[in-house]
């Protein structure tokens, strides 16, 4: 077991010496599909303002008529709304930014699930597919460095389905991520190094969750 860890570890720093030295790993991230009518848009829960605007783009140009949201995981929040203190949770925020942008109410699908991850968000989403078998397209909304690994993981939630559903990525082009130049900040730098260990965590650990 122990040898095991420390190979995991061995090419776990290797594979992030190689992101470091690869000036292209920035845009390899950012899995980029065409836009298509679809059934839905799967607006993806994080960062609220570049995802939403994105969302609102896609919505207002035609190509799907409902957006679908997984409720975020609240954690101890929860309990401070137990003892009286109101908190706006991501969700909402991103429901009433959606509303802001002439995205109609009954156009916006919150579905229930406490999502902590990019996993368990594709789990519910899923769930709900199969409960809706009209959809068989959707359109995957997400900040642009995390569109990749998004992108994977729905990919293989689906993958076993009687119906296939074909993912879309919609990357938003609305952050400061510098996908060309990522190794020029700090801030680039630390997205894509996380990037890629989750993704190799996702890849070793936690695909047969799906």
């Amino acid at each position: 077991m122990l040898k095991l860890k420390a190979l995991l570890i061995f090419f776990l720093l290797a594979a992030i010496i190689s992101v470091i030295g690869c000036r292209k790993a920035g845009l390899w991230l950012i899995k980029e599909d065409h836009p298509e009518n679809a059934d839905a848009i799967v607006l993806l829960t994080g960062s609220i303002a570049d995802r939403v605007l994105q969302a609102a783009d896609i919505y207002q140009s035609g190509y799907a008529e409902k957006i679908l949201i997984v409720a975020e995981y609240m954690g101890a929040y929860k309990e401070l709304e137990k003892r009286g203190f109101s908190v706006i949770s991501k969700t909402t925020q991103t429901k009433d930014a959606l509303v802001f942008f002439d995205v109609p109410p009954d156009s916006i699908i919150i579905l229930p699930g406490d999502a902590e991850s990019t996993i368990s968000e594709a789990i519910i989403i899923r769930d709900y597919i199969l409960q809706n078998s009209c959809i068989d397209t959707i359109l995957l909304v997400t900040s642009s460095p995390h569109a990749r690994r998004a992108s994977i993981i729905f990919r293989k939630a689906f993958s076993e389905m009687e119906t296939p559903v074909t993912v879309l990525s919609i990357p938003s082009v609305y952050n400061k991520f510098n996908a060309e130049k990522w190794w020029q900040r700090k801030e680039d730098i630390q997205i894509v190094i996380m990037e890629y260990m989750k993704l190799m965590n996702f890849l070793l650990f936690e695909k047969n969750k799906l």
